[in-house]
């Protein structure tokens, strides 16, 4: 008879193959959940459970995903599988945002490579088709991540219903009062020509000329000079492009100012600044004749060092003494605290800059000069005229545009705003961040700090691609209209035909019959040509998918559960999202905002086209498999910035194949193995009957009767054996785990208690433990049963647990588990342990005695590699173990009866109770033929040495036939 066929190895066709092959098998497995609907299956399958709703930012549609996109994706992935096997039905519907400029350029750069210029409506056309053309991109991209929702159904902002429901927020906007149009400086961009919000700003570095420049004193309405000659003050400025338009200069009224008499001139400077500025500006034998009190200047003109005007004195509190000179140069157009200053003292609003950046007739001798390009040929004319005291370059922290990386400026033009304080807005908003739960926590300072600063919201932008913004003018009076008809009838029409209508329709087109200016009574209007922020458009997105207006079968709670995003948002998305929710609803849009990161390379450089460093997620999908991309980001603590690479990815590769080895050896060991009605009993007399018991050995002390032999080797049920019933108590323990990890959204914390359970309670001991049994044992017998019964309900426990982060993966290995387990991984529900179960497992005698057993394990093993070393025995199994232990380790081992020479891998085990190092000799027992193993009691037979064990294992199947 060949021995190796009658044990029950694995059968390599049933279990998992051990070369995963994710790319390959990936797309076959998609392909299937789509043509069995699988996420329609999951939100059936939960039907009557409570809602959890993860609300989905919208990525722009102008590219590729990237890494970062592919990052944040697989999170909220997460989120929604987790929740979803948590027992929540967890709707996720896709978005897509669509306007903007990026899009714009991109189809401009086209254009003019074939030598056309498009008028609005076909630039918007082509805009459309791009836009479109990413969705069906990028939705492909995602589902190869396997990331589960909506896919027929996502939301983007460019569609008609969703443009129209765009207008309808802003209806409610304008209807309570938080829309006005005003003249305010704002961020523009001179290269996009558009005005901007602090939401699209970055600061970076940036190196600027910076000069001291003095205005001489024209007319002292005080008296404070005393009378003195050649008094002048000095400015200090970063900006010298904007020196044409000053009008004013400040002080602050609490501060002292020092008149300094400096050879043939007067200074007046902030007098704590005076030691400063006279090494920094090179005064010797300087001396300080006077000291006024701010509020004396106010009123007191001074002349502007270049143009022949006025340069009036005016207060302000915002001045300092940190650096500078203690006077502010003001230019009402140009800054936002210089035109507020400009607008009490009753000054001008001027703005000698057009939208290109070049300066007008406004700004004199420097009309059609850039801005860049002004701030030399302003220091060059300063020091002309005697005006400069000094140049020098200066390195700072600047405003930059996010879209295009370029420098910003201060411009004031009239565009729409949203009033922040209006109607105590921002108070409000504060109040609601309060009862936000932030992951990780620092993000609650963050967008706090933000909404506390933020000026007032610039909604309106001077670009074609974009929601127009629903607003008519009298076409005499130029008096705008924000009438809640118009507005309304201008959605119906966009909902029709899309907001191309709004630039293509006469304004009469766009107006209910017979319409009347409520203010002027005029009949005839011009349109509003700015279209809306696109950060309008997705800070609607709570009100358009989640109240359902747009598509019914969008409609959830409100507010979510959950924004996800990157933790630039608490200035972007997450903050004009909570302005928009708080004003029409009075409560912020979600109950907990989660943060991720940056990707970066493996030197800490963000990733990016340009550094050439950046990874293609479909590249990695063909190369790797989804599955280890999404291990990469369950194992990184995404919440910081998180590194990423070919290395890193293959050493992520390594871990899942640990894992995957795991399940397909507990795969193994079930085959052949059906569930029954209850789980296995396993009584001493079928342990004895089973042969699984040695001969008499008196120099092991342990009881031999059965019923001690009982009581150690099964729980008080009597279904599994002692180490079975262990290990599904660990599993137990690992699904508390697990669960609550999900719940505050570590993943980290699951994957890496899923990969420590695999390597450390199976892989390197329950696996090994009931190896012996699992092939040699008897098919049917109760030992082998309850190894496969406590197998199951590890594979079943684990796959449950991975499928939210490797969801191809455990569905591969779940499709082969024996067993009615339903279609999907995907559609079942993780049963949390009960606290009974838990306080059980706490409380159970045998969790401390595995403990020690494992322990003690340890100790033997790193002994037996010390004794390998001498060369004399190479194989524990050869060896007899003879251990000294204290008294209640004793009786702990003695408790594991005769597995304990299979527990700790030797031949035969002699303890005694005393001290001493474990010390081994070789086993004077034969090895048995078929379990290659030593015990007393192997004996030939037939000449072929077998154990009692394996004997009795033949003899029953030679009596089967």
């Amino acid at each position: 008879m060949n021995l190796r066929e009658t044990l029950h190895l694995p059968d390599p066709d049933f279990t998992i193959p051990m070369k995963a092959d994710l790319p390959a098998r990936e797309p076959e497995m998609q392909a299937e959940w789509e043509r069995m609907d699988l996420y329609g299956l999951t939100q059936e399958a939960r039907k009557d459970a409570p809602v959890f709703v993860l609300h989905d930012g919208p990525p722009y549609t102008n590219s590729p995903i990237h890494i970062g996109t592919a990052l944040n994706k697989i999170l909220k992935d997460f989120v929604v599988k987790s929740r979803c096997m948590m027992g929540y039905r967890a709707p996720y519907v896709p978005g897509y945002d669509n306007h903007g400029l990026p899009i714009e350029q991109t189809v401009m750069k086209a254009f003019h490579e074939k030598g056309e210029k498009p008028d609005v409506v076909t630039l918007r056309k082509a805009c459309r088709e791009h836009a479109a053309k990413y969705i069906e991109i990028q939705s492909r991209q995602f589902k190869r991540l396997g990331i589960f929702g909506l896919w027929d159904q996502p939301y983007a902002t460019m569609d008609f219903k969703y443009e129209a429901e765009i207008i309808r927020v802003f209806k409610r906007m304008a209807e309570a009062g938080y829309v006005y149009k005003g003249l305010r400086p704002t961020l523009w961009s001179p290269t996009s020509r558009t005005a901007l919000a602090d939401t699209e700003i970055v600061y970076k570095d940036h190196t600027s000329k910076a000069i001291y420049v003095k205005f001489p004193l024209r007319d002292d309405v005080n008296g404070w000079s005393g009378g003195l000659a050649n008094v002048s003050t000095i400015i200090w400025t970063t900006t010298p492009w904007t020196i044409p338009a000053n009008l004013a200069v400040a002080f602050h009224p609490a501060v002292d100012y020092a008149i300094v008499h400096v050879g043939e001139d007067r200074f007046v400077v902030a007098e704590p600044l005076v030691g400063r500025l006279a090494e920094d500006l090179g005064w010797s034998g300087h001396s300080v004749e006077r000291v006024v009190l701010g509020a004396s200047f106010e009123g007191s003109k001074f002349k502007h060092p270049i143009f022949d005007r006025d340069s009036v004195a005016v207060l302000a509190d915002y001045v300092t003494t940190e650096d500078g000179t203690g006077v502010v140069h003001t230019a009402p157009g140009h800054g936002r605290e210089d035109f507020f200053t400009g607008q009490k003292y009753g000054l001008p609003v001027l703005c000698p800059v057009d939208e290109g950046g070049i300066l007008t007739q406004e700004a004199g001798e420097f009309a059609g000069v850039s801005y860049k390009d002004c701030d030399v040929a302003v220091v060059d004319r300063l020091n002309e005229v005697g005006a400069l005291l000094k140049v020098s370059d200066f390195t700072h922290s600047y405003p930059h545009a996010e879209r295009d990386d370029r420098p910003v400026i201060f411009r004031a033009t009239e565009q729409w705003f949203v009033g922040i304080d209006t109607n105590d807005l921002r108070e409000r908003m504060l109040q609601q961040i309060e009862g936000v739960q932030f992951f990780p926590e620092n993000g609650r300072a963050r967008i706090t700090a933000m909404v506390a600063n933020r000026p007032d919201w610039c909604i309106s932008r001077q670009r074609p691609w974009g929601v127009g913004i629903p607003v008519v003018y009298g076409a005499e009076s130029g008096v705008p209209c924000l009438h809640p008809d118009v507005i309304e009838s201008v959605a119906q029409l966009v909902e029709r035909e899309g907001s191309d209508a709004w630039f293509d329709r006469d304004p009469s087109d766009l107006l209910p019959a017979g319409f009347k200016h409520p203010q002027t009574g005029e009949t005839t209007f011009r349109k509003e040509t700015d279209v809306l922020d696109v950060w309008f458009d997705s800070g609607c997105t709570s009100l358009c998918v989640l109240e359902g207006h747009v598509n019914p079968n969008w409609k959830e709670r409100w507010p979510a559960d959950v924004y996800l995003e990157g933790s630039d948002q608490h200035r972007g998305w997450f903050n004009s999202s909570l302005i928009i929710g708080t004003a029409t609803r009075g409560e912020a849009p979600y109950r907990t905002l989660v943060t991720h990161g940056w990707v970066t390379d493996e030197e800490g450089r963000k990733m990016s086209k340009r550094l050439m460093n950046s990874l293609d997620p479909e590249t990695v999908c063909g190369q790797f498999g989804a599955d280890i991309l999404r291990y990469w980001v369950a194992s990184v603590k995404w919440e910081l910035d998180v590194p990423c690479s070919e290395n890193l990815l293959q050493k992520f590769g390594d871990n899942y194949r640990r894992i995957r080895n795991t399940l397909r050896f507990l795969l193994g060991n079930l085959t052949g193995w059906s569930p029954s009605p209850a789980p296995p009993s396993v009584s001493a007399d079928a342990k004895t009957k089973g042969g699984a018991t040695g001969p008499e050995n008196p120099s092991f002390p342990t009881g031999r009767d059965s019923e001690a032999f009982s009581a150690g080797a099964k729980n008080k049920e009597g279904e599994l054996l002692e180490v079975d019933e262990w290990v599904v108590a660990q599993t137990d323990l690992l699904v508390a785990d697990c669960l609550q990890a999900y719940e505050r959204f570590d993943f980290g914390a699951v994957i890496s208690a899923i990969h420590n359970f695999c390597v450390k309670e199976l892989s390197s001991f329950y696996l090994d433990a009931i190896k012996d049994r699992m092939y040699c044992d008897g098919k049917d017998w109760a030992t082998r049963r309850s190894g496969q019964a406590a197998c199951h309900h590890v594979l079943t426990n684990l796959c449950k647990l991975l499928a939210p982060l490797l969801p191809h993966t455990a569905e591969e290995v779940w499709a082969r588990i024996p067993g009615a387990l339903g279609p999907s991984v995907h559609t079942q529900v993780i049963e949390a342990p009960t606290s009974d179960r838990l306080e059980e497992i706490e409380a159970c005698e045998r969790q401390s005695r595995v403990a020690a057993l494992l322990e003690v394990r340890e100790e033997v093993f790193a002994a037996f590699e010390q004794e390998k070393a001498k060369g004399e025995i190479k194989d524990s199994q050869d060896a007899v173990l003879r251990l000294g232990v204290d008294s209640q380790t004793l009786k702990t081992l003695q408790s594991f009866r005769e597995d304990l020479p299979n527990l700790l891998k030797v031949s035969w085990v002699e303890i005694s109770e005393g001290e001493g190092a474990a010390q081994f000799e070789r086993s004077p027992y034969l090895k048995c033929e078929r379990s290659r193993i030593r015990r007393p009691d192997v004996e030939e037979v037939n000449g072929v040495p077998l154990c009692g064990r394996c004997r009795k294992v033949l003899q029953e199947l030679a009596h089967t036939g």
